[in-house]
């Protein structure tokens, strides 16, 4: 009974816990989760591809280290395993802030409520069984990949610039915060 009660309080922390880490990433750092959300809602199929690319970059250091037989190699792959995830994550938080726009579009909440409950969905339908794990979290993953790759080198796709001036033209809703 222990067991049981410890796995679904460490599964209701993760629950609360990942839109918090969004919220704060959001919060932290709205330009970059601008960038990302940008690129996102604008071209989700390069995102996807380039996310790919970033993905398996990253996959065959890992595991190559992974296979050395030297405990230090096998540290720094699970190391950057988890550096590599943990930087993901601006990527999922302008997939949230893309969910949490379209809500705020639809319905009376402000730009917090909606991105809070954008990653909630988001979690949400990457935790369904089966078809969350293989059709939603895998193919969100490798965007989140993408988006923050874009957004950390500033590649905004076409159209975000302005032709005149040069500067990027924001035409994502930003009241609140």
């Amino acid at each position: 009974m222990a067991d049981m009660t410890a796995i679904f309080f460490i599964l209701l922390i993760f629950g609360v816990a990942f839109p918090a880490m969004l919220t704060a990433w959001w919060l932290l750092f709205p330009n970059l989760i601008k960038r990302a959300q940008t690129r996102v809602e604008k071209s989700p199929a390069s995102t996807f591809w380039f996310g790919l690319i970033v993905l398996i970059a990253l996959i065959i250091p890992i595991f190559i280290l992974m296979a050395l037989p030297i405990g230090p190699a096998k540290s720094l792959a699970w190391i950057l395993l988890g550096l590599s995830l943990t930087v993901s994550s601006i990527g999922s938080a302008g997939i949230a802030a893309h969910l949490g726009f379209r809500l705020a579009q639809h319905s009376n909440v402000s730009s917090l409520g909606g991105f809070v409950r954008g990653a909630v969905i988001l979690e949400l339908a990457a935790f369904f069984p089966l078809i969350g794990w293989l059709f939603v979290w895998i193919p969100l993953l490798i965007i989140s990949f993408g988006a923050t790759a874009f957004a950390f080198l500033n590649w905004m796709p076409r159209g975000s610039v302005n032709k005149e001036t040069g500067m990027q033209v924001n035409t994502l809703k930003t009241e609140g915060v």
